[in-house]
């Protein structure tokens, strides 16, 4: 471990210095040089120091983000360097073969101020873009809005109005005020249910005792459902026993029935209207790469196969390889997890991408195959990176449509 973190702090250095060559280039002002070192170093050693004091607060996300920003323009400059001395290397390799090593040695070809200068200017477009991320990404709520239309839905249900929410990783929450605008954003959609898919916590229940009453005020009539995800069963942090680790899923899931939230593991309600009924399932963590407790056939057991379904999931990962699958057909299913990374880009009807399609197939939104819906949320909350660029934080209205009413 002690390795891999010195080796780690060894390439990290090496960016800096490195990177830290282009501003030689565009400046004869030794103190602007020195300062961008000196600035960099400072940003590390103080990511170094709240890892070692084990200080897991908004404080190290924050860390953690700087080291990201300056990490990306690092690597972003050094990309247009590395070219430029591709071409430098062998121009420098002919001299030393035509005129010596000694004389080569003073002519080395100078860098070109031009490169350097368009260096800077491209690295601080992503650069910036997740510093501004930090300040104002991760509280841009977005409610997404789909209308969904499925022939076993009863009629009775046209119009029943569903809020999808998953990962609110209550540790990283930092102000109340912009969370209260949230979670008011909730409410005011009037939704008939919500449906909260997973990781309320980064690690540990307590982290949500800070947010608690105020995650408690989102209503609904037909009640509020959650099941587990990947996160809350404390498997990312140490604990002194086992029995503290199940303690502490324990107290998270009765902190969460404090809320007005009904944990759903690996079981199964009945949502009514009049005399029509759909069948609302809830499994634990499945996920590929991931803890795998989920128990599709457990949930489903007293259920009728004939009945509309939700499935709320997780992982979206369950529903390609277990949900598609099973001899049961799950009308619809509902998962997170992804947060679409935090990062891409989304104009709707002409683009939608960010580096968690490469992990993910089903990474946001809507997708139907063989007759079957998920809904992927890209979440409420954020994790690690204390902020969002271009995938923001999600509040999903589903309405669910009859398809014969719809069409007649």
């Amino acid at each position: 471990m002690i390795l891999r973190w010195f080796i780690f702090l060894l390439v990290i250095i090496g960016f800096n210095w490195y990177s830290s060559l282009a501003i030689k280039t565009i400046t004869k002002n030794s103190w602007i040089y020195y300062t961008y070192l000196l600035v960099n170093l400072l940003i590390l050693v103080n990511f170094v120091i709240q890892i070692t004091l084990k200080n897991y607060s908004s404080y190290f996300f924050y860390s953690l983000g700087l080291v990201l920003v300056s990490v990306v323009f690092q690597i972003s400059v050094i990309v247009f360097l590395l070219v430029e001395d591709f071409i430098r290397l062998p121009v420098w390799v002919y001299r030393i073969f035509s005129n010596g090593l000694e004389t080569s040695l003073s002519y080395i070809p100078s860098r070109r101020l031009f490169i350097s200068q368009l260096s800077i200017l491209l690295a601080s477009i992503p650069a910036s873009a997740l510093f501004l991320g930090m300040l104002r990404g991760k509280y841009n709520y977005k409610v997404i809005k789909h209308q969904l239309s499925f022939n076993r839905l009863p009629k009775e249900f046209n119009g029943f109005k569903i809020v999808h929410i998953s990962d609110f990783h209550c540790g990283s929450f930092d102000n109340k005020e912009k969370l209260t605008y949230g979670i008011d954003l909730i409410n005011k959609q009037k939704p008939d249910i919500i449906l909260f898919t997973g990781d309320m916590v980064n690690n540990i229940a307590d982290e949500i005792l800070p947010w608690k009453e105020l995650i408690s005020s989102v209503k609904a009539p037909h009640g509020k459902y959650a099941v587990l995800g990947n996160h809350d069963y404390g498997d990312y942090t140490a604990w002194d026993s086992d029995q503290d680790k199940v303690n502490n899923l324990n107290k998270l899931i009765a902190l969460e029935s404090e809320m007005g939230f009904k944990v759903l593991k690996n079981t199964s309600e009945i949502i009514k209207i009049n005399q029509s009924t759909i069948d609302l399932i809830g499994v634990e963590n499945w996920g590929s790469g991931f803890k795998q407790k989920g128990d599709l056939d457990l949930a489903l057991l007293n259920t009728n196969p004939n009945d509309f379904k939700i499935l709320m999931s997780h992982d979206p990962t369950h529903w390609k390889e277990k949900v598609l699958t099973h001899n049961q057909h799950v009308d619809l299913t509902l998962s997170g997890h992804t947060h679409g990374m935090q990062f891409g880009i989304e104009i709707p009807g002409i683009i939608k991408w960010s580096p968690a399609k490469y992990r993910y197939k089903h990474w946001a939104g809507i997708y139907q195959e063989s007759g079957q819906i998920i809904n992927v949320n890209r979440g409420f909350g954020f994790l690690a990176y204390p902020g969002r660029v271009g995938i923001y934080p999600e509040i999903t209205l589903i309405t669910l449509q009859k398809k014969e009413v719809e069409n007649g």
